[in-house]
């Protein structure tokens, strides 16, 4: 019989619900009974206990058929009623590895449901409330939460909405389970985030493999975040190593001075490590030395020969070689640094030494961008001057001669040294600028308070982006008029 029409859904449902518990309580244990029976070989109790099992089964297809709402539509049931001599499938010898909370408010349930569980090796914490569940999963670690829909005070849904929207318990699978077996249930649970749903009474197999699927996705969840944090903890160390790398390489730059003559510098490399780097310093009291390198790529392996060919001219070891002669010094520094030797890696160099009494600059280059140097005219405008050689890359070709050049420079005259960064700008539209738009920019700024921080600003605007695609590198030397 149909109930009566002024009877409520929840109503039906929950007689439905009160009415199944015991009878799948007593399926659960008399399955359990079962296994055990077989196991020892007594056929009688055996033969009793299905018995048991096939008349709770026809109860519960009488309640399910009687009790159904006029409308409802439910879903196939995991266990249907036996006829005598049936045999249900018994659960298998398999073994998990994991830790689950059972929920449920009826603790015959949870008995019943914790034996299944520990049959497969499984450490298995109860909860009889919604509350009581939320407490455990937020003080300690589970692999899978079994949680029951019908519980009275905070259902299941509300713990399921709760764990979902808390980042630290909503990666946490979760299965549904419930008397209740109609499909908006079901469609309920899985919508708020559960990975599957099971009615009761179990199905052996059936639950065996919905945990198992669900614990191995947990396991392979759990690999994967060890994994994520393992890459970003080894990016946060090496993140942490190129900062520190970086700023060494900012510790050895030399300071701007104002003394004898301003000097000053911009220096913006296009990622954490730059394979640019320059000095200037006095090699005796007459003799003023300034040069700028640029090694091919960027990076760690750039970075590295960049401070290695930078401090050989530092520290002015290379044997035999007179620092006041740049020719001479290009010369020995491309047989120190031979490609083969340096990963492949090479560098292009300017070299120039300033004779401050005679105002003479002597200056060589090995595949460098030319120097400019801009001197005033009668006017009160700049003259610009580009000052190269064509002097083989370093570390190329060994006993490659570099031979060195000469011109005086004029009271007043400011003298830039750079990169090829400094104008080979890509805009967005995939446009290179070239040498001749940064000459023409300076010129037309020398007299400019901070020409410098004018050609930066200049390299952004048109790249388009505060990132520029290379290493930006610039020394101005304003010699006394």
């Amino acid at each position: 019989m149909k109930p009566e029409p002024h009877t409520s859904p929840d109503a039906v449902a929950q007689l439905r619900h009160d009415l199944r518990t015991p009878v799948n309580q007593i399926i659960g244990y008399s399955e359990m009974l079962l296994e055990d029976a077989e196991e020892c070989g007594n056929e009688s109790s055996a033969s009793d206990l299905k018995k048991i099992r096939s008349a709770a089964q026809t109860l519960l297809g009488l309640i399910n058929t009687r009790l159904n709402y006029s409308g409802d539509a439910a879903i196939p049931q995991s266990s249907t009623p036996l006829t005598q001599g049936q045999d249900q499938p018994q659960l298998s010898d398999k073994h998990f590895r994991g830790r689950v909370l059972a929920v449920d408010d009826n603790r015959e349930n949870l008995d019943v449901l914790t034996r299944r569980l520990a049959r497969h090796g499984l450490d298995v914490k109860t909860a009889e409330s919604g509350l009581a569940a939320l407490n455990a999963i937020r003080s300690e670690a589970f692999d899978l939460v079994l949680l029951d829909v019908m519980m009275p005070g905070m259902d299941g849904y509300a713990v399921l909405r709760d764990m979902k929207s808390n980042p630290a318990t909503r990666d946490i699978p979760v299965i549904m389970i419930s008397a209740l077996d109609e499909l908006d249930s079901v469609a309920r649970c899985i919508e708020a985030g559960a990975e599957d749903y099971l009615p009761k009474p179990f199905n052996p197999t059936l639950l065996e493999a919905r945990i198992g699927a669900c614990l191995e996705k947990k396991a392979l969840r759990d690999a994967e975040q060890g994994h994520l944090r393992k890459i970003e903890e080894t990016q946060n160390r090496l993140d942490k190593e190129l900062a520190e790398a970086a700023a060494y390489v900012r510790s050895i730059l030399p300071a701007p001075t104002q003394s004898p003559f301003p000097v000053s510098w911009k220096y913006r490399p296009s990622s954490e490590l730059a394979g640019d780097s320059f000095c200037y310093h006095w090699i005796d009291s007459e003799h003023f030395a300034l040069y700028l390198l640029d090694v091919c790529g960027h990076g760690v392996g750039a970075c590295l020969l960049s401070v290695a060919a930078i401090n050989v001219l530092r520290s002015g070891s290379l044997p035999g070689v007179d620092f006041r002669n740049p020719g001479e010094v290009l010369t020995a520094l491309n047989n120190a640094f031979p490609m083969e030797r340096q990963n492949n890696l090479y560098f292009t160099l300017w070299y120039g030494v300033y004779h401050a009494p005679s105002r003479t600059l002597s200056f060589s280059s090995g595949g460098h961008p030319p120097a400019l140097l801009l001197e005033p005219s009668p006017s009160g405008a700049f003259q610009s001057r580009r000052l190269s050689s064509n002097g083989m890359i370093i570390g190329v070709m060994e006993d490659t001669p570099h031979s060195t050049q000469r011109c005086v420079i004029p009271p007043g005259a400011r003298l830039y040294v750079l990169c090829d960064g400094c104008y080979e700008i890509r805009n967005a539209s995939g446009e290179m600028t070239d040498y001749n738009a940064f000459e023409d920019f300076m010129t037309g700024n020398a007299g400019a308070t901070d020409p410098l921080g004018d050609l930066e600003s200049w390299a952004i605007a048109m790249r388009g982006e505060s990132t520029l695609e290379d290493d930006f590198s610039i020394i101005e030397i304003q010699f006394p008029a």
